[in-house]
């Protein structure tokens, strides 16, 4: 057998690239969840802060505040802060880099983005702060950009996340850091049971209550537990070329804090 028909054999071999993905536990056309979560975020975005606080009882700041902690970031650099949302980690981070450095609250939603932005100009937070509506899988920045990248809460809602990670490797400087902050697995069975029953049940009541949207965040407690568990999401950061990888657990697990560094 000639080595053009071993590659031919290992091409026709090779598994094909899957055309649908989870949407919460639903299956969907990889085409077609883009679309669908931004209808979610469309929806959910003027009561996302309220939301926010009610359905982790205010811990959610803890959470951002331990990330600013990590993040090593300095007066002067620049700031990504991916899937941004309304804009609590961008604030903050705005404040740290001063007037020589700059921040991009980047969101792929435009309802997310435009409650973000008046939210931080309402509390005059202008300067060197930069919205830009983009896709965590194609980011429109040039590469060695970046000193951190964050993206909070984002990640587990992107259909392509190794894509998305590898972009976001690209438009990190060498000696950049990105912090990935997003729920996971549980530590223990018996926390898993309760989360489990308040993310079923209480969390889309409280949503229909609050939000008057009770499917929005049926998917959202849903999405939580098709995202690739601690070791796993830590597996797919290095191979897409980070180093020094790592994970911390917050709140039993519930929360991870990933970490990785490009050299």
């Amino acid at each position: 057998m000639t080595i053009t028909q071993d590659k031919n054999q290992a091409s026709t071999n090779a598994p094909a690239e899957a055309k649908t993905t989870d949407f919460g536990f639903t299956q969907v056309d990889k085409d077609q969840k883009q679309d669908m979560v931004a209808e979610v975020f469309h929806s959910v975005a003027a009561k996302y802060d309220i939301m926010n606080d009610l359905m982790s009882f205010g811990i959610h700041r803890v959470w951002k505040r331990f990330t600013i902690d990590c993040s090593g970031v300095r007066a002067g650099q620049k700031v990504l802060d991916l899937a941004g949302g309304t804009g609590d980690l961008a604030a903050k981070f705005s404040k740290i880099v001063g007037p020589t450095g700059q921040v991009i609250l980047a969101d792929i939603n435009h309802s997310m983005l435009n409650v973000g932005k008046e939210k931080l100009i309402n509390k005059g937070i202008m300067g060197n702060l930069h919205y830009v509506q983009a896709n965590a899988e194609a980011l429109p920045f040039p590469d060695n950009h970046f000193d951190l990248i964050t993206i909070a809460f984002g990640l587990r809602n992107v259909t392509d996340k190794s894509k998305a990670l590898a972009s976001m490797f690209r438009v990190l400087k060498p000696g950049g850091r990105l912090l990935v902050l997003e729920f996971s697995k549980p530590e223990t069975e018996a926390l898993s049971k309760i989360y489990d029953a308040y993310s079923f049940h209480i969390l889309p009541q409280m949503g229909k209550l609050v939000a008057n949207d009770a499917d929005s965040y049926r998917y959202l407690a849903e999405s939580i537990r098709m995202h690739p568990d601690q070791e796993t999401l830590e597996g797919m950061m290095q191979e897409v070329g980070f180093e020094q990888t790592s994970y911390h657990n917050l709140t039993g697990g519930i929360v991870a804090l990933h970490r990785g560094f490009k050299f």
